[in-house]
């Protein structure tokens, strides 16, 4: 289904309606914590490279320190990121059928769909653990084929 493409600014009840769903699907929490940078200061990235060597630090403290130092630096641009997604839904969805979506989604079966998919997704994830590993080993294979 193609998006809506709004380009008028949203009525008051969109704008509710915008920040309902954000909040409803967990998109505000994300906003507000900046967590989808975290994988920018694991182990191997450029930040915890330049933390990882500092001997004075325990190893709790080398882990936490990159991501304290990416989640300082998001926080003055949270406001691009809330503008980013406010703007997208209110143009992706009309307003009839972002009523319908938020309707769901503080309804019964939305609140079980939002509870259960994540445990959805931890239980697969554990269930094909071996096969990724083993999908992993047959690329490295393809690419490092052995003479």
């Amino acid at each position: 289904m193609p998006s809506a493409m709004i380009v008028e600014p949203p009525s008051p009840r969109k704008l509710d309606l915008i920040k309902r769903f954000l909040f409803l699907t967990g998109l505000q929490n994300k906003i507000d914590s900046g967590n989808f940078l975290h994988r920018l200061a694991a182990p191997g990235q450029k930040l915890f490279q330049a933390i990882a060597t500092d001997r004075a630090m325990t190893f709790g403290e080398v882990l936490r320190a990159p991501l304290d130092a990416i989640e300082k630096a998001y926080a003055k641009h949270r406001p691009v990121w809330q503008e980013e997604y406010e703007s997208h839904v209110h143009w992706e969805f009309a307003e009839d059928e972002l009523a319908e979506i938020v309707a769901f989604f503080e309804s019964t079966a939305g609140q079980h769909y939002l509870e259960g998919v994540w445990r959805m997704e931890a239980y697969i994830g554990t269930n094909t653990e071996d096969l990724v590993s083993e999908i992993v080993d047959e690329a490295d294979a393809l690419l490092n084929p052995k003479s």
